[in-house]
């Protein structure tokens, strides 16, 4: 019996996320749908998602920890604190949750996310030296990412993209760092969702193989890729994808 076409298509999309969450983040916009077409409803797609997206994000992470840095205000392990209790907290919330709620919020974090990352990156001019950030301001920030993370982690590296760039980093340094923080924040989600019941570890095993793959080429291209054509692909991938979670849920999906 042949392989179905819908895990094909789960393997390739895992391919694409784990180079994309290498590059800018939301890998999970990409994973989320498929595995919804393998048939899972959109809660238990999220913690699927995160739990097999993780090892690539490891190999992203340890790979940014070389250009990551902190904000002018805060240090890049204060911001790894706060992301471990974000991410913690996040994961409570999410397991929390009914199923049917999240699938109607699903399409709004999407947005959110989608329409944060364009302000930061195109209309929000960054902190300077003579305006630096408020430490309490980017902690806060990124524990509210962590939190959102840990709950949905669709989005988390386009909101750390936006929330660092608006600090005062350059895209280059704030994607290394992102990966760092993803990697923390989704790290401390994963020891609470390794204990969900019925957990699908074909699924997982094929999310992270594609993943694996992914994040290193994604790591190689992360210092080639021109960034303002960086930037108007993660607003065009959100817009997507909001667009068809939106129509999804117009149509009756769940």
């Amino acid at each position: 019996m042949g392989v179905p076409v819908s895990w094909i298509l789960l393997f390739l999309a895992a391919i694409w996320a784990g180079a994309q969450n290498a590059l800018a983040g939301g890998g999970s916009f990409l994973t989320l749908p498929a595995l919804m077409l393998t048939g899972l409803d959109p809660w238990s797609a999220d913690i699927t998602s995160t739990l097999a997206l993780f090892p690539g994000q490891i190999n992203a992470g340890r790979a940014g920890l070389r250009g990551a840095a902190g904000v002018q205000t805060v240090s890049l392990r204060a911001l790894m604190a706060v992301s471990v209790l974000g991410g913690v907290l996040g994961a409570l919330l999410l397991l929390l949750t009914p199923q049917s709620f999240f699938a109607r919020l699903l399409p709004w974090l999407v947005l959110a996310a989608t329409v944060l990352f364009a302000w930061g990156s195109f209309f929000r001019k960054p902190a300077t030296s003579e305006r630096p950030a408020k430490p309490g301001l980017v902690l806060g920030a990124q524990l509210a990412i962590g939190v959102y993370g840990g709950y949905y982690g669709g989005g988390i590296g386009f909101l750390m993209l936006a929330a660092l760039t608006v600090a005062g980093q350059s895209v280059r340094t704030a994607a290394a760092t992102k990966n760092v923080l993803a990697t923390v924040i989704n790290g401390a989600a994963i020891t609470l969702f390794v204990f969900t019941p019925s957990l699908d570890f074909r699924r997982i095993a094929v999310l992270a193989l594609g993943a694996l793959i992914g994040g290193f080429f994604g790591v190689y291209a992360l210092a080639r890729v021109p960034e303002r054509l960086l930037k108007q692909g993660i607003v065009g991938l959100g817009t997507l994808l909001t667009v068809a979670l939106f129509v999804r849920q117009a149509m009756g999906g769940h």
